[in-house]
């Protein structure tokens, strides 16, 4: 039997020592590596070139979307499942954008990981039980949004830098630095992005980012 080397990227050790008790009683998996916050999981993944990375969404240092951008762009071929408290449809479709195989709410059973393993590692795809009859719709949604066009076209120039720069992770303090502007500034062009597109969280940015192309792939 081959064995499946899993790199478990989770902030809070509690939980990864409870994905890694689980984990030890199956066959033919491996924990081969741990990581405590985004940038660690995205040199790890270089470093072990695991099969699989379980990946958590909210992070430090930078965010599980990114973070999943960054690993996919290094291996294609390596598999990703999300396991978060995020069950909203912008934290959803961020992940699949960004290249997640597979999205797990912590809220659900044992059983539903383990079935998006088995799911993700033969090739396919695992959306949480609990949000999978979402995913059509979200996805019909959006299409019918790009046919007619958008708000986004109110955007400024400015705007659309923020908003691909809050895109990519960085906080408003970085942003600044990056634009030679005040945070305040910063601050300012946020909430008019968020305004004009009517999304009030910084997946949200990253999911409008990634459908319109403003982010590379």
């Amino acid at each position: 039997m081959n064995t499946t080397r899993i790199l478990l990227a989770e902030d809070h050790a509690i939980l990864r020592e409870g994905v890694k008790s689980l984990l030890a009683e199956l066959p033919g998996l491996e924990i081969a590596g741990e990581a405590e916050d985004g940038r660690e999981a995205v040199e790890l993944a270089r470093q072990l070139q695991p099969d699989l990375i379980l990946m958590d969404l909210s992070m430090p240092h930078l965010n599980g979307i990114e973070a999943i951008k960054q690993v996919k762009r290094q291996d294609p071929h390596v598999r990703i499942i999300v396991m978060t408290v995020h069950n909203s449809d912008e934290y959803l479709r961020a992940a699949l954008e960004a290249g997640a195989d597979g999205y797990v709410l912590k809220e659900e059973s044992h059983l539903e990981l383990l079935n998006a393993i088995r799911n993700v590692v033969t090739g396919g795809t695992h959306v949480s039980s609990r949000l999978c009859g979402r995913v059509v719709n979200g996805y019909l949604g959006r299409s019918t949004a790009q046919q007619t066009g958008g708000v986004g076209d109110t955007l400024t120039d400015r705007e659309r830098e923020v908003l691909k720069l809050v895109a990519e992770g960085r906080r408003n303090r970085d942003i600044a630095l990056a634009l030679s502007v005040s945070v305040k500034t910063v601050e300012k062009h946020r909430a008019n992005v968020m305004r004009k597109l009517d999304v009030h969280t910084a997946a949200g940015l990253t999911a409008y980012a990634i459908d319109h192309g403003l982010l590379a792939r």
